[in-house]
């Protein structure tokens, strides 16, 4: 792949916590404008792999790239959307205060700011909860707002870990067919999940097990090779287990 495609690059990437290295030696490369998905149970690293790649946290060793930056790089803040597994907002706000909290650190305001609350608020269908305090919130509520904070400053590169978990399907679909139109608008996608029918929606899957990525490719070449009929079998295969 040259380097005009590739978006996010990582080369060898380890990372130990005190003597245990939980992340060994991953390499991977994510395409401009693709949703890329990070398929495992977990435990299995993807939530530290991703933090990495978000300038969250750094490698033991090896290098990552976004947008050909050397990461972790503060700079980098305002290219990047992450949205962690933990939702991270304040509870006693209410949602909309917490949009403008995170809108102003990334330097909307005015109109701006009003249009981008808006447009995010209706796509996770909570326009009609904007002025409620998120303690009043529901669990997959808070899911939903965190992921309209990712996108309140429309980054480049959206990164996210389990971001439908405790989402209804049928908002999850719609959230996934956004998804689908950003990354036509050319926003790059990193996901992690470990639902099979998510790991189906992505442009090419990284399948990562106990620290390693087992597998790279597009569910159907992931399928094909290993003579299986859904991901899950593939992951299986991959992963030494016969089915």
């Amino acid at each position: 792949m040259s380097s005009q495609e590739v978006c996010i690059r990582t080369q060898g990437v380890t990372r130990k916590f005190h003597d245990k290295e939980v992340l060994h030696g991953i390499s991977l490369e994510v395409r401009h404008n693709e949703i890329f998905g990070l398929l495992g149970p977990s435990g299995s690293g993807k939530t530290t792999l991703v933090k990495m790649i978000a300038g969250i946290d750094e490698a033991t060793s090896g290098e990552v790239e976004v947008l050909g930056i050397r990461m972790p790089k503060l700079s980098m803040m305002n290219r990047i959307g992450y949205m962690a597994q933990s939702d991270a907002m304040y509870n006693e706000l209410t949602a909309k205060e917490n949009l403008e909290f995170f809108g102003a650190l990334f330097g909307l305001k005015g109109a701006t700011m009003k249009r981008r609350i808006e447009e995010v608020m209706a796509l996770v269908n909570l326009t009609d909860h904007l002025k409620r305090p998120v303690n009043a919130y529901s669990g997959g509520m808070k899911r939903r707002l965190s992921l309209a904070i990712a996108l309140m400053h429309e980054p480049e590169v959206l990164i996210l870990d389990e971001p439908t978990v405790g989402i209804d399907p049928v908002l999850r679909k719609s959230i996934w067919d956004e998804f689908e139109d950003l990354s036509q608008k050319g926003t790059t996608i990193l996901v992690t999940t470990h639902v099979m029918d998510e790991a189906d929606k992505c442009h090419r899957l990284g399948m990562v097990r106990d620290g390693h990525l087992i597998a790279v490719g597009t569910p159907e070449a992931l399928k094909q090779e290993t003579g299986s009929a859904t991901i899950e079998e593939a992951f299986l295969h991959y992963g030494g287990v016969r089915v």
